[in-house]
Formats: C-alpha cells, sequence, structure tokens
C-alpha cells in the first residue's frame, strides 16, 4: 500500500505540474500517516547523506556554472567553433552542437548551458536565415551534453548513491556524448539540405593567424576544462576540490578578462546559485528520505519480481528498465529521478550482467533523453523561452533529434557495454 500510494502521490502531483519537492514533500506526509513506521526513523538517512563531502561538488559546480554563464565565458568557445565549421552549410549549426559539449563538460549542467549557448548562438543562427523552429530544438537537443560528459554533478550523484567511483562513473558517458555529437550533427545536416536560404559564414584566411589570434582570447575559457580534468584524473584533486577550484578560477577570469561579470554581479550570481542550490538540496533530502522509505518497504525486489514476471530475456529486461526511466524522467527533474530509480532499477540492471558503472552511463542517456522528450520535458519549454520560439514549432524537430540522436545513442549505450566501459577500464583499470 505505501508504495502504491507513494508512486501514485508522486506521479498525480507532477502531472498536475506540483515543484518536484513539494510532491515528494507530500509523499513523506502519507509516509507519516499511513506508514507502519514513524517517519522520524527515516529522517537521519537525509540528514547523514546531505552531509556527504561528496554532495559539496555539486554546489560549486552551480556556482561556477553561474559565474561563467553570466560572465561571457562561453562566447570565445563558440567563435572557435565557428572558424572551423561556420562556413558549411549547417557548420554555424553544428558550432552550437560543439560549443554545448565543451560549456556542458564545464558547467555540468543542461539549464546552464542551454541558456548561456542560446542566448549567444540563437542570434547569429537567426541572422544567417537559419528555421528559428529547428535551431531552437538543435539546441534543446544538444543541451543535455553537459549531463554526459564530465564532470557531470549527476554522476557525483549515481556514484554516492551507488557507492561507485566516481571518476568511472565520469568517464562511461564521454564515448555516448561523442557519439551523440555526431548524430545530433547528422542529423541536423539532413534536416537543413533543403534550406537554400541559408547564408554561411566566410572561412577567415589566413586560417591559422586568425585561429591564433581567438585562441589567445579563448585561452583562459579553454584551459578551465583541461585545469578541471586533468587535476581529477591526474590524482591531484577529488571531484569536490576541482568543484572549488572551479570556482575559484571562473570568478576573476570572467571580471577581469571577459569583463562580463562585475563584482556586484557576481553577488546576483551568488544569490541566484544560493536559491538553485538550496531547493536542489532540499529535494535531495526528501528524495533520499522517500527512497529510503521504498527500499525498506522493499521496492527493488517487488519491481524484480514484477520484471521477471513479464520475461527473464535480458535483452527485453533491459529495454523494460529503459521505458521506466523514460517515463521516470518525463515526470521530474535528472537529478530526483537518478535518486529515486537508482536504488530500484541498478539492483534489477545487475540481475542480467550489467555492470554498476554501465549503468551510470545509461541512466545518464536516458534521463538527459527524457528531460527533452514531451510531455513534460523542461528542457522543451525552457528552450522555448531562451530562443522566444513556440513550443509547436520546435516540437516536430525535437522529436526527429530524438528519434535519430538520442534513441541510437541510447541503444548503444545500452547493449554494446564496450561503449561505456572501454574509457574507465583504459584509464582507470
Amino acid at each position: 500500500m505505501i508504495i502504491v500510494g507513494s508512486l501514485v502521490i508522486v506521479c498525480v502531483m507532477l502531472l498536475l505540474g506540483v515543484s518536484v519537492f513539494v510532491a515528494f514533500g507530500a509523499v513523506l506526509m502519507f509516509i507519516a500517516v499511513f506508514g507502519d513506521q514513524s517517519i522520524t526513523g527515516y529522517l537521519p538517512t537525509g540528514a547523514t547523506g546531505l552531509r556527504s563531502l561528496v554532495l559539496l561538488a555539486i554546489p560549486l559546480f552551480m556556482i561556477a556554472g553561474g559565474v561563467m554563464e553570466r560572465g561571457r565565458i562561453a562566447a570565445p568557445l563558440v567563435a572557435i567553433a565557428e572558424m572551423f565549421v561556420g562556413h558549411l552549410k549547417g557548420g554555424l549549426s553544428a558550432a552550437a552542437v560543439l560549443a554545448c559539449g565543451v560549456f556542458g563538460s564545464i558547467a555540468g549542467s543542461a539549464n546552464s548551458t542551454l541558456t548561456c549557448i542560446g542566448g549567444i548562438m540563437l542570434p547569429h543562427l537567426k541572422k544567417a536565415n537559419y528555421p528559428e523552429g529547428k535551431s531552437a530544438a538543435l539546441l534543446v537537443a544538444a543541451s543535455p551534453l553537459g549531463l554526459l560528459i564530465p564532470p557531470s554533478a549527476n554522476h557525483i550523484l549515481y556514484g554516492w548513491v551507488a557507492q561507485q567511483h566516481v571518476l568511472k562513473c565520469f568517464l562511461s558517458t564521454v564515448i555516448p556524448a561523442f557519439i551523440l555529437i555526431t548524430l545530433l550533427i547528422i542529423t541536423n545536416h539532413f534536416m537543413l539540405r533543403k534550406h537554400d536560404e541559408i547564408k554561411l559564414s566566410e572561412r577567415p584566411s589566413p586560417f591559422f593567424p586568425a585561429l591564433k589570434a581567438q585562441g589567445r582570447v579563448a585561452g583562459p575559457a579553454l584551459m578551465m576544462p583541461i585545469i578541471i580534468l586533468g587535476g581529477i584524473y591526474g590524482g591531484i584533486m577529488t571531484p569536490t576540490e576541482a568543484a572549488g577550484i572551479a570556482v575559484v578560477y571562473a570568478i576573476p577570469v570572467a571580471i577581469y578578462f571577459y569583463r562580463g561579470l562585475t563584482w556586484r554581479g557576481l553577488m546576483e550570481t551568488f544569490q541566484k546559485s544560493g536559491i538553485t542550490i538550496g531547493v536542489v538540496m532540499i529535494m535531495i533530502f526528501m528524495v533520499l528520505i522517500v527512497s529510503d522509505n521504498l527500499i525498506a518497504q522493499g521496492a527493488p525486489q517487488i519491481a524484480q519480481q514484477m520484471v521477471y514476471s513479464v520475461s527473464d530475456n535480458p535483452i527485453v529486461i533491459l529495454l523494460m528498465i529503459n521505458v521506466v526511466m523514460i517515463l521516470i524522467g518525463m515526470l521530474m527533474d535528472d537529478i530526483s529521478g537518478l535518486l529515486l530509480s537508482t536504488p530500484i532499477l541498478l539492483p534489477i540492471a545487475q540481475s542480467v550482467g550489467m555492470d554498476p558503472i554501465h549503468f551510470a552511463a545509461v541512466i545518464g542517456v536516458n534521463l538527459g533523453m527524457a528531460n527533452i522528450t514531451p510531455p513534460t520535458a523542461p528542457l522543451l519549454y525552457l528552450g522555448a523561452q531562451v530562443s522566444e520560439t513556440p513550443v509547436a514549432k520546435m516540437l516536430w524537430p525535437t522529436l526527429i533529434f530524438i528519434v535519430f540522436a538520442w534513441l541510437p545513442t541510447l541503444m548503444l549505450t545500452t547493449f554494446v557495454p564496450s561503449v561505456a566501459l572501454w574509457l574507465p577500464e583504459l584509464l582507470l583499470g
């Protein structure tokens, strides 16, 4: 009764448009009234969880992403990408995808990536006569690259919940991210082949001196992922320490080098980030308690029995797991979806021989895709606000990117383990 009631309450409230943490708060009230154990018995789980040093990396990366977003750190990255492919048909939109990947590798946030890169690229795309619906949809489809390319807050959470090596979780989605980038660019090229009105950028000539000059401007921005990822994988610092370094590095670069941020603007960025961090931490606290209660009620075992009652074929089971994760991701944000689905679905995946690091890649791709999948699709609606484009114009192109880019990436990641495991095993054993 508790399991069914909790899931029904969450689904109904989220479909009604209620905030995630409010929906889970309602579940906690339901458990407190109808549960066979006092809710206070589960409170230490949330309190202990929030004291984890690993979780400190999440607010720090959020602050770094906010500083980058308002500090014009992404603009030179976009300029370099445009120099390489802007003279090709569809090249400017391909540069937007590459910029999403680079910026996402630093900010680790889909929302920040979409807001920042969208604000920079959409005026350029509009000026070059790119169709607005397809351009906005492409940026929406590319923005979850911030969840796949390390460092990613989602993988920090997954490693913490599943008790797995965080660096291996980081590496598990690198190859899927490159596959996705390639498929997005190819799909976009075919979608634009009949648009003869598109204007092409002129390739700078001579190219290499121009690239060298732009490289000097983009140098501080490009050094940021090198410092962060080099420090993490070089064993010099932990992800939490790297997140702190990212904040310390981004502030002077944004204020004094790119001059996109003032000290007053920095305080506003801290305030805005603080509100977001507070909401995320309250949400994590509530989801942890609900998740712990569902585990105590035997939800993983019940879910496994239900799955095996349908089929014991590993392929069918993995497909069912993906469908469930897509549905979860369509109803709630990626962090809540990860915290809720990991303890329930990971044991089922392991029962058919899937490695937990492999599952990290599957859940990363899955929840990223779910964030752009209607009907909820939070990134789709954010993209409509950023681009000032009606959702109706973006819907069909977004579905095309899901079918021809996201779904193939998800299937390859799910059914070809080496896509997720080759790089972690190569670098970390």
